[in-house]
């Protein structure tokens, strides 16, 4: 069971009915040194690597689509750099 699916059960069980939640993510470009921890983990593949250079000459993670993510915060768990900042909204 990944947990992006038990995070799923364990809403279902708090409230009996499922409910939408909706997250968004925060990368600092700066920061990033674009390890790829964060696209590797993120099981809704919202997350790519930029085309352009950050100002230490990395390519950082870049959140290409923002209307998968459900704010599970896997990225900001594995990011060394602590780079990312999570955010949910319940939309029930």
């Amino acid at each position: 069971m990944t947990t992006y699916t038990l995070m799923k059960t364990m809403i279902k069980a708090k409230k009996g009915a499922p409910r939408k939640i909706k997250g968004t993510i925060v990368i600092d470009r700066e920061l990033c040194k674009g390890c790829g921890y964060c696209i590797s983990t993120c099981p809704k593949g919202s997350i790519t690597i930029e085309r352009e250079f950050n100002s230490i000459g990395c390519f950082p993670a870049h959140f290409a689509h923002p209307e998968r993510c459900t704010g599970c915060a896997m990225c900001a768990t594995m990011c060394p750099e602590v780079a990312i900042e999570v955010w949910r909204e319940d939309k029930s």
